[in-house]
Parts: C-alpha cells; sequence; structure tokens
C-alpha cells in the first residue's frame, strides 16, 4: 500500500516574448507521511533524547491504536505530557490510509531489543511485576486479547516516562482511553518513582 498526499504547486511560465501575457501551470508533486525516522531514529530504534520510543517490533494493532489516539487528541493533550504534545499533532495530520500505510511500513523494520539505561533492584523488581504478568505476560511479550503491547525489549527510559505519566494522570485520563484509564488505575500501585524504576529494571531482564 502507498499512501500519498497530493500538494498542488502553482509554477509561474515565463512568457517567451515581450508583451505576452504569463501563463500557469499547475504542477502535482507527491509527498507522503513517513516521517517517523526523523524523530523515532533509523530503522525505528528510537532517541532517548527526545523520548521517541522503539518502533521497530512494535505490534501493529497497537502501534494503530496509539497513532488513532494521538491523532483524535485522546492522547498528548495533557500539558505535562511534553513528549505527547510533539507527538500530537504529527499524527492529526494522518488519513486513515496513511496512518496504515505507515503501520505496514512499520512493520517492515527489523526487530532490535533495547540496550538497557536503567538499573535498580531487580529483585523488587520481580514482585512488583506480578501485577503486570495477567496483561503483559510473564515474559513481557504482550497480549493483544489483553490490549497490551509488549514490554520486552522496549526502550527502558520511555518505559519509565509513561509509567510516571500514567501514576501522575499526564496519561490515560481522558474516558475515550479506555485501556489507558486501565493502566493508570494500575500504576497506582507503584509508590514512588523508586518503583518504577525498579520494576522496570526486572522487565529489562525478560526475554534474555
Amino acid at each position: 500500500m502507498k499512501s500519498l498526499k497530493t500538494m498542488t504547486v502553482m509554477v509561474a511560465l515565463t512568457a517567451a516574448a515581450a508583451g505576452s501575457n504569463a501563463h500557469a501551470a499547475v504542477e502535482r508533486v507527491e509527498m507522503d507521511d513517513r516521517f517517523c525516522m526523523t524523530c523515532h531514529g533509523v530503522d525505528g530504534i528510537g532517541n532517548e533524547g527526545i523520548q521517541a520510543p522503539r518502533l521497530a517490533g512494535m505490534e501493529p494493532w497497537y502501534l494503530k491504536r496509539q497513532l488513532e489516539l494521538f491523532r483524535d487528541g485522546i492522547r498528548g493533550k495533557h500539558p505535562e505530557d511534553l513528549e505527547g504534545l510533539e507527538m500530537q499533532p504529527m499524527a492529526e495530520i494522518l488519513s486513515d490510509e496513511s496512518l496504515a500505510d505507515i503501520v505496514e511500513w512499520v512493520g517492515t523494520w527489523e526487530y532490535v531489543p533495547a540496550e538497557p539505561t536503567i538499573s535498580g533492584d531487580v529483585a523488587k523488581g520481580r514482585t512488583l511485576y506480578n501485577t503486570c504478568v495477567a496483561c503483559h505476560g510473564d515474559q513481557g511479550q504482550g497480549n493483544q486479547a489483553m490490549n497490551a503491547p509488549a514490554l520486552q525489549g522496549q526502550n527502558d527510559w520511555y518505559m519509565v516516562t509513561q509509567l510516571k505519566n500514567f501514576k501522575a494522570g499526564y496519561r490515560g485520563a481522558d474516558p475515550r482511553d479506555q485501556f489507558g484509564m486501565q493502566m493508570r488505575a494500575m500504576t497506582q500501585m507503584l509508590p514512588d518513582e523508586q518503583s518504577i524504576i525498579d520494576v522496570v529494571s526486572y522487565i529489562n531482564t525478560l526475554g534474555k
């Protein structure tokens, strides 16, 4: 599938002789919406500097839903969700066709697990993760039936930020985001920032 937007450019033609009227021609320039690598890195491996997560290997159903949430103003509207505020306008311009094309395109990228960047108490994190297993799986493999994405191999700095956002109500506060609201409720079981770091440190060990 190839999704394209068309921009119309008016090109003025210079008159060949003095006194002639200028003419205009219309040139159609095709552009697409495949600009994800600008923020998410080459082949979608993620970019910590701007908190853009790894897309390569992300489930297409989850990526599609998140793009729709951003596009529809359900995610990325809270004034404290700084990264979401940057992403929301990027998705807002997508048509259904463009969105489907991006999801298909991202699906061609090779999955490369992200390297760990944080260190916490893995033993404590294992205990905290027990509440996550029912949805995200014992190995963080995700579960489409529960609308829970894979956590295994995702950027740990991104997971920390999103858990903080859920806990603070910056994400999952919109009643239209059913699964985000569920996740927001679950994060209340994480008492503080250290517990978030611990559980993500444990997630870093999954699938290895």
